[in-house]
């Protein structure tokens, strides 16, 4: 068995940050394993929105690593563990957390610096040792690209909708776009009983939130005043920023929740107007830093209970050698949930679409 272990890694790194065509493959020795640390081969990682922006150098949050190994979400299975490891055992299907320090409570600045492809080294590569307790198992009814999308699009979705009020049956739910996490917070809160509102500006991406569940949809270029009109909703995920966030602010309801994640939209705009109406309707604004361990662990939970519902929307899949057309893909825009990066060889250049997932197939065992 010691035999097998793996010595080397091959790895996807940034020589230089402004453009994601910069990725540079490069193959380089595995550390010793430390006795608390478990190696995982990575089967699969999922792109986000901060990795594009992390290879066009318009990230700001923190320092980050020279030549980074970018990308902070994988799935993958254990190949070997540290003498003190007990939770762990070879063959066992896991995930990182994206703040591999964050356990448990509230963020800070200490478990910030953990978050993988930012803060450290990230997991575009073939191996790569994690802390034990910062793994989470994968549930048994997910492939390893649909678990890809779990650490950083699901969590962030379910810490916002699960936060200190959560979503609850008859709810109405806004969210912005069919990204990620925001088809993440449509599923989570479908299978949480509550009404979902979806915008985008494509009908036919519109159409896919309606199977996924969505009550209404708005194309937001037929429809540019959206926000009029409307009782309020009870939570709104806001990954528009500038451009949708005082839209934001005339949908929400009275005590309502606005959780503040991203800042996608392309349509600038001045924010004149903030401080009154967040007094006037005691709005709560949230932001939100992702989620921790705990919060995986329970979330994971939801995900074997409503299996179907929360099924995650894999949109597209690209194998390890095409990693930069997996950011061109990206950065067009053209996705509806998530994009993919399959490392396992023999896959090719094979790519999947989310409808195969509607018509029961499954890439896993195709």
């Amino acid at each position: 068995m010691a035999a097998q272990i793996p010595t080397t890694a091959r790895s996807y790194y940034f020589p230089a940050l402004g453009s994601y065509t910069n990725l540079t493959l490069q193959t380089t020795p595995l550390p010793a394993l430390k006795s608390t640390y478990v190696l995982v081969k990575i089967h699969a990682v999922s792109l986000q929105f901060r990795d594009l922006m992390i290879a066009l150098n318009r990230y700001s949050h923190g320092n980050l690593p020279e030549n980074l190994v970018p990308c902070s979400d994988m799935a993958g299975e254990v190949v070997a563990v540290g003498s003190d490891v007990t939770r762990w055992e070879v063959g066992d299907r896991v995930c990182a957390n994206f703040a591999t320090d964050h356990l448990d409570g509230d963020v800070n600045a200490e478990t910030t610096k953990s978050a993988l492809g930012g803060g450290q080294h990230g997991v575009l590569t073939d191996y790569r040792s994690f802390p034990d307790n910062s793994l989470v198992k994968i549930p048994g009814h997910l492939s390893f690209e649909e678990a890809s999308t779990l650490p950083c699009a699901a969590l962030t979705a379910y810490n916002a909708l699960m936060g200190p009020k959560p979503v609850k049956a008859g709810d109405t739910v806004l969210v912005l776009g069919t990204g990620g996490v925001s088809i993440f917070g449509l599923q989570f809160a479908v299978a949480s009983g509550a009404n979902v509102i979806a915008t985008s500006s494509s009908d036919d991406k519109l159409e896919i939130a309606k199977k996924l569940g969505a009550t209404h949809t708005i194309n937001y270029n037929t429809t540019p005043d959206w926000d009029k009109g409307r009782r309020g909703v009870d939570h709104i995920l806001e990954v528009g920023g500038p451009g949708t966030f005082e839209k934001s602010l005339a949908s929400v309801r009275y005590a309502g929740y606005i959780h503040i994640i991203g800042s996608v939209s392309k349509n600038a705009s001045t924010l004149t107007s903030v401080i009154g109406p967040c007094i006037g309707k005691a709005i709560i604004l949230r932001g939100i830093r992702v989620g921790s361990v705990a919060q995986f662990e329970s979330m994971n939970r939801l995900l074997r209970a409503r299996p179907e519902p929360t099924r995650p929307a894999v949109d597209r899949v690209f194998s390890f050698e095409e990693a930069v057309d997996a950011y061109a893909y990206l950065e067009s825009q053209k996705h509806v949930g998530k994009v993919v990066i399959r490392r396992i060889p023999g896959y090719g250049f094979a790519r999947w679409v989310m409808v195969l997932m509607w018509n029961g197939v499954n890439p896993e065992t195709e």
